[in-house]
């Protein structure tokens, strides 16, 4: 069944050869991208050294059994059952080891929340998700940088722009983009009455120059005075960036930092980052199928989730999951949604996999 996993065991023992050379030790960009595809086949070859284990202690407890040894009959039964279901197990382990995966997996993520449906209740909600996703950064160990930030006088968030920085960010971030959806009564509510509110969350795939060139001639860059909310925090210089790249009309603002310089750079990471987004939706949308079998990745106008402030319920839609755990969820204990929604997408894809080799054979 899996034959062909010997190639990847050969690779990898040949990746461990050539890291040990002077000649690669001495130059450190081989030697990276060597280490990185190394590292990459570790948990693939080490999981089929476990299945090719079982996979003879199967035989042996076979032979045994076939042997008529009667002393070792039950021994022979037991090591079988055993060793069967190890081998099930492991099938499953590399099937998804097999899955193709996302290139932007392990690259760090720019995020962007805005106020949708709810006025000012929206941009509060907006700020409590704002805090959210940084409390489960903290919890990972990733690193946050604010880029731009549009507040209220109320302390909400109109619009919040900011990177991640963490090894697998990508990977487990992705599932966050789409509508969220908050049921509370609002600060403002006098009355006590539940009101529905929505923020957008998008979640970009940090773009690095070598990937998305972008000419500086389609770019029209303007300066203004930055300033907090409700006027407050004026700048009397004029440091704050509004980037316009003209062949699409998307404009990015960056007015968090005093130093043109440094927004500008900020303002051009979000740019580069959301014209790879589209770049990339116009390959999904090439091959729908791949669209189809994902977990929500990605669709900024799709409500996945619901947040309950009066049963303390959390509530994912795309595959049905509710917790009634609201607040640890706001205070980033966020992998116990995460890790169901990559469970379910990997299901998805291996449906999709034993689809395709039953019509293949």
């Amino acid at each position: 069944m899996f034959e062909n996993l010997q190639i990847f065991q050969k690779r990898y023992e040949e990746l461990g050869q050539k890291l040990c050379l002077p000649e690669i030790a001495g130059d450190q960009t081989k030697f990276a991208a060597l280490m990185k595809e190394y590292k990459d086949l570790e948990p693939l070859v080490s999981t089929y050294g476990e299945y090719e284990k079982a996979q003879r202690k199967l035989s042996e407890a076979q032979e045994l059994l076939e042997s008529g040894d009667r002393e070792l009959h039950d021994l022979a039964l037991m090591d079988r059952e055993e060793a069967q279901e190890e081998i099930k197990r492991l099938t499953e382990e590399i099937n998804i080891l097999l899955l193709p995966k996302d290139p932007n997996d392990e690259k760090n993520v720019i995020v962007e929340i805005r106020g949708g449906a709810g006025g000012e209740e929206a941009a509060l909600f907006s700020a409590v998700l704002y805090r959210m996703y940084t409390m489960y950064a903290q919890s990972r160990n990733w690193q946050t940088e604010l880029l731009n930030l549009n507040e209220t006088e109320l302390g909400g968030c109109k619009e919040v722009t900011f990177q991640i920085s963490g090894a697998g960010a990508y990977s487990r971030l992705k599932y966050e983009s789409g509508v969220h959806r908050v049921q509370r009564v609002p600060e403002t509510e006098t009355q006590g009455r539940i009101h529905t509110s929505t923020a957008t969350v998008a979640v970009l795939p940090e773009a690095d120059e070598v990937e998305l060139i972008i000419d500086p001639k389609d770019l029209q860059i303007d300066t203004f005075r930055s300033s907090g909310a409700g006027g407050q925090h004026i700048n009397k210089t004029s440091s704050a960036i509004r980037i316009t790249h003209l062949p699409t009309g998307m404009v990015v603002e960056c007015q968090d930092e005093r130093s043109q310089y440094k927004n500008k750079d900020k303002a051009m990471r979000v740019l580069r980052s959301r014209l790879f987004e589209v770049e990339q939706r116009k390959h999904d949308e090439a091959i729908a199928e791949n669209r189809r079998s994902q977990v929500g990745t990605g669709d900024r106008s799709e409500r996945i989730r619901t947040y309950n402030y009066p049963q303390s319920r959390v509530t994912d839609h795309r595959i049905g999951l509710t917790l009634y755990k609201l607040e640890d969820v706001l205070n980033g204990s966020l992998d116990q949604l995460i890790d169901p929604l990559i469970a379910a997408d990997r299901t998805l894809q291996l449906e999709k996999n034993m689809r395709s080799s039953e019509h293949e054979n």
